[in-house]
């Protein structure tokens, strides 16, 4: 790929990561409800970008390979408080919280946990998004889970393969996510379509 083009693709990959959660907030903000959407799927979700994020920082990779990250986080939390508050479950988000904050340090311990957390990383991620995938196939209705927002995760994800060729475990992360994203899009627009012709 031309350098002109990368560059492009990975501005443009940063852009819609900065709002990449915002069609998801305003969906759920509007309804006052989080139907649709699986807690557990976004917790893991998280983890996974957590120990992401924190591989990076600990192995001192450039901030532009991983400037992103910190704002989904930042995004994830708050639709994750959100949802915690539409659904009366404020004291176990700040259990969740507390968690994640020891977590965050405790895989830095040694270097064996941090490499293990990030070989388990993608497997975290996936997970995530079959959790999403069962949570739509069991209620049969996308509820206020966006599309938008998981079309915007096929596009991020499809960018990053093209900005990270370097590292094949990180690669690897990418491809999944890419395949994942789309799966879970295509299962949301469908679920909509199913309740339109209703």
């Amino acid at each position: 790929m031309a350098p002109g083009l990368l560059d492009l693709v990975h501005l443009t990959t940063w852009a819609v990561c900065a709002v990449i959660k915002l069609p998801q907030l305003v969906a759920v903000l509007r309804a006052g409800s989080a139907w649709g959407l699986s807690v557990s799927s976004l917790l893991l979700e998280l983890a996974g970008l957590l120990v992401f994020l924190r591989y990076q920082i600990y192995y001192g990779y450039p901030l532009e390979t991983y400037l992103e990250f910190p704002v989904v986080i930042a995004q994830d939390v708050i639709l994750l408080s959100c949802i915690m508050h539409f659904s009366g479950k404020v004291r176990r988000a700040c259990f969740y919280a507390l968690v994640y904050w020891v977590g965050w340090y405790m895989i830095t311990l040694r270097k064996w946990i941090i490499d293990l957390a990030m070989n388990l990383c993608t497997l975290i991620s996936a997970a995530s998004r079959l959790v999403q995938l069962q949570h739509l196939w069991e209620t049969k209705d996308a509820g206020q889970a966006s599309a938008l927002t998981w079309g915007m995760s096929v596009y991020a994800s499809a960018g990053k393969l093209q900005t990270t060729w370097s590292e094949v475990l990180i690669l690897i992360r990418f491809i999944v996510m890419l395949i994942l994203n789309i799966w879970v899009t295509a299962t949301v627009l469908h679920y909509r379509k199913i309740k339109k012709t209703d």
